[in-house]
């Protein structure tokens, strides 16, 4: 299956870099380009693509606006993944409030890049290990919150498999941890997700943290 991308960046020659390395590989097509969020979103409701390269700031309505209004166009609006620098992370938490699947820095490796949208395109997300412990210390400096009404529609195993996503374990590693099959992980974390309107696990992590079922500390990290 080909891998229907849209690249949003206002910068002509960032959005041309990533064309030519993406259209190199025989699973991946560029189906379009946007030059600001107002565009990207246009364009993504015109072309459907399956993963969208968002650039974290551009003119008008920046990426962060843009994932938001994508969230809205389709009933399954298409994956994001925020493209920044380590002077915009102050824009990670947001983001992954908006939608965003994920996260990657502007200079990373094209086989990186290649690789995180292969990932996000399976339905899975990622987040660059430098902003991960970013967004953690984010959350360190918030007050602990109350335990949130909506985790009570959970079981004990959910939240026990809800807490292990937060704390960055693979569905192998939760299996081995709570001796269950990998195939009884994966029915866990798909229930999780649909009874608190989760599309992804970085959303997972976000709530876990919000609710203070998972604290700074607890070995929290999405990388390993």
């Amino acid at each position: 299956m080909t891998i229907r991308l849209l690249l949003a960046d206002d910068q002509e020659l960032v959005r041309t870099g990533f064309r030519l390395i993406l259209n190199a590989e025989p699973d991946m097509m560029v189906a379009g380009e946007a030059a600001d969020g107002s565009q990207a979103v246009d364009e993504a409701a015109r072309l459907r693509p399956d993963v969208v390269l968002m650039d974290v700031r551009m003119p008008g309505v920046d990426g962060i606006g843009a994932t938001r209004r994508l969230g809205r166009i389709t009933p399954e609006p298409p994956r994001v993944i925020m493209l920044t620098t380590f002077d915009l992370d102050q824009y990670v938490y947001e983001a992954l409030r908006a939608g965003a699947s994920g996260f990657l820095l502007k200079d990373a490796p094209a086989a990186q890049l290649v690789d995180a949208i292969r990932v996000v395109a399976a339905g899975d997300a990622l987040l660059a290990p430098a902003i991960t412990r970013r967004m953690i210390a984010e959350f360190a400096g918030r007050p602990l919150p109350q335990d949130e009404p909506a985790l009570d529609q959970l079981t004990i195993r959910e939240r026990e498999v809800l807490t292990l996503i937060a704390r960055g374990r693979s569905n192998a590693e939760i299996a081995a941890e709570l001796y269950i099959s990998d195939a009884t992980v994966k029915t866990h974390v798909k229930r999780v997700l649909a009874k608190l309107d989760l599309r992804d696990r970085v959303q997972a992590v976000v709530l876990a943290y919000e609710t203070g079922l998972v604290q700074p500390g607890d070995r929290a990290t999405l990388d390993g």
